[in-house]
């Protein structure tokens, strides 16, 4: 049971790098310049933000942003935006019976939205659980085309990941360099390269370096990446030594979303397929997300908002038949 106390709805994910190349998720998706699916949900029904009238190439917006669209349909643990998101605080309190109960803080302030004017305002998130777990991001925009991230992730008393990163965005490309957990005592150090290109309207390519040095070992991981997208749709594809990394994500209409995903790890030697949708009905103040996956894991998500009450009913399940476990929560966003 879930419990969450907002002061403003809509709570981003926050994790670290992640130990997959070429599938990190990032906290930040405020993107300034143009580019195809940077658009928030409630501005969907706007002109698209990669028309530009001038006829030149848009921007490709982020590496990590790539597969978005679509892990956003399969994200049964995030709140819808029923309002813009400036600054909020959240609680989170679960109580299970079978598994570990926590208690969890929440805080952000991102800029005002994706037109808001105050381009060089910080965006902070951290996070901190009864364990003594912290989650910290800062982006900051040191000019209107690069920006610079730092993230910090501790699990209790431990470091585990610190890694930087700066972001130059040209008007159809975007190059990004990230240093991870360096440690000079032990002459380790992970270096990522990014680069993404606009080749057409709807068509982007580029890739991903990962080089690792340690005491041990040293090597490298090359992933292409590549990009096509319609009005309503976009298809992208991740390949290289690590394994590969497909999505399909299609819009319906105002009210459907679709999304199928899959990848495979040479590394852990897994394969996963899944396919998520989301059904909104404003006039119902609801929202409807669920998924399944190869694992045999299903799950679906109801939100409801209880009008002219400042508060969000969200009521949710999750399935898993091979481990024969059944988890059903309820909880109420106040903001």
């Amino acid at each position: 049971m879930n419990l969450i106390r907002k002061h403003c709805a809509h709570m981003g994910s926050v994790l670290a790098l992640s130990s997959n190349p070429g599938h990190q998720n990032w906290p930040f998706s405020k993107d300034h310049l143009p580019s195809r699916w940077d658009a928030h949900p409630a501005h969907w029904d706007r002109p698209p933000r990669w028309e530009r009238r001038d006829g030149r190439l848009p921007n490709p917006g982020s590496f990590h942003s790539l597969h978005r669209s679509c892990k956003g349909l399969q994200d049964l643990h995030k709140t819808a935006g029923f309002m813009p998101n400036f600054a909020q605080v959240s609680h989170t309190l679960h109580l299970s019976a079978v598994s570990p109960s926590y208690y969890r803080f929440h805080v952000e302030h991102l800029q005002s939205d994706d037109y808001s004017k105050d381009k060089d305002a910080p965006a902070l998130i951290g996070e901190m659980d009864s364990s003594g777990s912290l989650n910290a991001h800062a982006l900051l925009h040191l000019t209107e085309r690069v920006r610079a991230r730092t993230v910090f992730q501790t699990q209790q008393s431990q470091f585990v990941t610190w890694q930087f990163e700066t972001e130059y965005r040209g008007s159809d490309f975007t190059a990004a360099v990230t240093v991870a957990n360096p440690d000079i005592l032990r002459e380790s150090v992970i270096l990522v390269a990014h680069f993404l290109q606009s080749v057409s309207s709807g068509l982007v390519l580029g890739g991903e370096l990962v080089y690792h040095r340690g005491r041990a070992e040293e090597g490298g991981i090359l992933t292409l990446a590549g990009q096509y997208s319609g009005p309503n749709w976009v298809a992208t594809l991740n390949a290289g030594k690590g394994g590969a990394h497909a999505s399909y994500y299609h819009r319906a209409n105002k009210q459907i979303q679709v999304g199928v995903e899959f990848e495979a790890s040479t590394r852990t030697q897994e394969t996963t397929a899944s396919f998520g949708y989301q059904m909104d009905l404003p006039e119902a103040n609801m929202v409807f997300r669920g998924m399944i996956n190869s694992r045999c894991i299903i799950g679906g998500v109801l939100e409801k908002r209880l009008t002219p009450l400042p508060a969000t009913l969200i009521m949710g399940a999750f399935v898993n038949h091979k481990g024969d476990k059944l988890q059903v929560g309820l909880g109420v966003n106040v903001g």
